[in-house]
């Protein structure tokens, strides 16, 4: 047998789905005649679309777990450049290590969970799951991060206000032109990270604080919050499409809650929609249903289903049905980012 290097290893990258060229009408038509997942992928589709064709709400996509760098990276482009989507909650990992990653010109590998860890550590190769990723490009990404904050203005950011330096650095220096960041600073979708420093941005930062103790830049999670429910408080009627659960799903439905608090009344996220894979038993962020999210005041439960899939599977036909029905063409950019400026 061949000995396995860096180089044999890291053969293969990752071809991500364009649900532009996907036909699934007549699947979830299928789907919502059967039974079990089937036929809650169907309804989940169906308040997704229900979402987009209303003209007073906005849609919000959370997303945790590495959906990005297995293959749904060019889907979360499409939904921002289509205006599927309005506001972006996401996981420090999805947005860093995956897609401004991939933005600096690196790739993410077809690999395999049966390998020796040691060996891929060795030389110096990451895994999740079946992925491999190369360690000295993800430090490579690292410096950037340090290197954008070595250019601000000391003081504290919201991880919006630092992702969108991002998105702006890429217009100048990506060599794949077809990024989330990059498309979310074009077309003022804000993303917000609320663990943000649980990625590569956080060995990035902590260069920067570490070269310049006295005056450096950081990352101010209160002001996320804050910001975000300023959104909220902007948009009214709402809608969640979330991808797995964790942070940015509790993130996105507190803000009702968050909004109350502050004295104003807000109406519930109107529609929700959750893929995960998680047990409802084990009583965790990624696993709590909508309708238990419902008692602490934050989602209805009119709109609402769970779809109990693997993402990748059940994401590309959500989104490639709501592409083709159409809804999206007749909504407005509704510009949230402008509400910062």
């Amino acid at each position: 047998m061949p000995k396995l290097t860096k180089k044999r290893l890291l053969k293969e990258p990752i071809e991500h789905i364009d649900i532009k060229k996907l036909d699934v009408r007549r699947l979830i038509e299928a789907y919502s005649k059967m039974s079990f997942s089937s036929r809650d992928l169907a309804r989940a589709s169906e308040i997704y679309n229900k979402m987009l064709s209303d003209k007073k709400a906005s849609v919000w996509l959370t997303i945790a777990g590495s959906t990005s760098a297995a293959g749904c990276m060019q889907i979360y482009v499409d939904m921002v450049k289509n205006k599927m989507v309005d506001v972006i909650v996401a996981t420090g990992a999805s947005i860093v290590d995956m897609d401004f990653f991939e933005a600096l010109g690196f790739r993410h590998y077809k690999g395999t969970p049966h390998v020796d860890d040691s060996m891929l550590r060795r030389l110096y190769i990451d895994r999740i799951y079946d992925t491999f990723i190369d360690e000295e490009q993800l430090q490579v990404c690292d410096q950037a991060v340090t290197k954008i904050a070595d250019s601000l203005p000391s003081r504290p950011y919201s991880s919006r206000e630092f992702i969108r330096e991002m998105g702006r650095y890429l217009t100048r220096h990506a060599k794949k032109k077809n990024s989330l960041v990059q498309a979310a600073y074009e077309n003022n979708v804000p993303i917000f990270c609320p663990a943000f420093s649980d990625s590569s941005a956080g060995f990035g930062l902590v260069t920067h604080q570490w070269k310049n103790p006295d005056e450096h830049v950081s990352i101010d999670s209160v002001k996320d919050f804050l910001e975000l429910t300023k959104v909220k408080l902007a948009s009214k009627d709402t809608g969640l499409l979330m991808i797995g659960g964790g942070v940015p799903k509790n993130f996105a439905a507190d803000t009702v809650v968050c909004a109350e608090v502050l004295g104003y009344n807000v109406p519930v996220h109107k529609y929700a929609v959750q893929i995960t894979v998680a047990d409802v038993r084990d009583g965790a962020l990624s696993s709590s249903t909508l309708k238990e999210a419902s008692s602490w005041g934050k989602v209805s439960t009119v709109h609402e289903q769970m779809v109990y899939a693997e993402a990748t599977m059940a994401l590309p036909i959500l989104v490639a049905h709501a592409y083709q029905t159409g809804h999206w063409t007749r909504r407005k950019q509704r510009n949230f980012n402008t509400l910062f400026n």
